[in-house]
């Protein structure tokens, strides 16, 4: 994002996650991508400690109520750590903006409420091993008895399934309904959600990410966010903040900063590589481009 734009609050708030990210170990980089730790939880409590998670949600559920520039400048500063990383702090946005907008207000007391502080953590279960992310060909089922839904199905590639407190599940509440067959859950770990198998993403260890199976898994009816058979409006919306916070990722940019300073301290024929034309033009392409 371009700084010259930025107030001096906004400056400010850069700066504030800057110091944070500089905070994180190293070793704890190393050890994420070395599969040696498959969720860091260290990272999530610190964030949430110093009030840098949920940026955007009203200040009454312990986000600072800001706008969407705040929130993709943080992303972009915590993506310098590497992907992992911005897509863990993103997901408080993304899974948030579902319970903010459409959750009832003890949802998001028990739940949007301990995410931004960092006490607990959320992940969103859309994808399937069949129908990829075809939102609208899901098979995982939801099924209503009495004051309960039982889900059955299986969602992969789910950020969290390691190390999540509860996750937001899209399951089919009406067969043959087109736009108005699915529905959107909060469903904790702790009702019976078996992490089946957690992948080692090359360049994305570290997130827990893994498949979650549900086998009549029950979820109270309170735990229904929106409307039955609405899911689809829920899913609509927290696509919002999935993308517009995908172009704060400002990962490249740390990598050509890596770049320039090793161009600056590698020698070769009596004089930094920097002076090679054919190492300075790429920089200086990657810079503007």
């Amino acid at each position: 994002m371009l700084e010259v734009f930025f107030t001096p609050e906004q400056r400010k708030l850069k700066q504030e996650v800057a110091e944070f990210v500089k905070s994180v170990p190293r070793q704890l980089i190393l050890d994420m991508d070395a599969d040696k730790i498959k969720f860091p939880y260290e990272f999530v409590r610190e964030a949430g400690k110093r009030n840098l998670l949920g940026l955007r949600f009203p200040k009454k559920y312990g986000g600072r109520g800001l706008g969407w520039v705040e929130e993709i400048m943080a992303v972009g500063e915590v993506s310098k750590l590497g992907v992992p990383f911005a897509c863990l702090y993103s997901m408080v946005s993304i899974v948030g903006e579902a319970l903010n907008v459409f959750g009832t207000e003890a949802q998001k007391e028990k739940y949007l409420k301990p995410i931004i502080a960092g006490t607990q953590w959320a992940g969103e279960a859309l994808t399937e091993p069949r129908g990829g992310s075809d939102f609208f060909g899901a098979t995982t089922v939801a099924k209503k008895k009495g004051g309960y839904y039982y889900l059955t199905g299986q969602k992969r590639f789910v950020v969290g399934a390691e190390g999540a407190d509860f996750f937001l599940v899209f399951a089919v509440t009406n067969p043959g309904g087109g736009r108005d067959a699915i529905s959107a859950f909060i469903v904790e770990r702790d009702f019976g959600v078996e992490v089946r198998h957690v992948y080692g993403l090359m360049g994305c260890r570290g997130t827990g990410t893994g498949r979650l199976v549900f086998r009549e898994t029950p979820v109270p009816e309170e735990n229904l966010v929106g409307g039955e058979n609405e899911g689809a409006k829920v899913f609509y919306r927290l696509m919002v903040p999935e993308r517009l916070v995908s172009g704060g990722m400002d990962g490249a940019r740390a990598i050509l900063e890596i770049a320039a300073r090793y161009a600056d301290k590698r020698q070769a024929f009596g004089q930094t590589i920097r002076n090679f034309e054919g190492v300075s033009f790429k920089i200086a392409d990657c810079i503007t481009k």
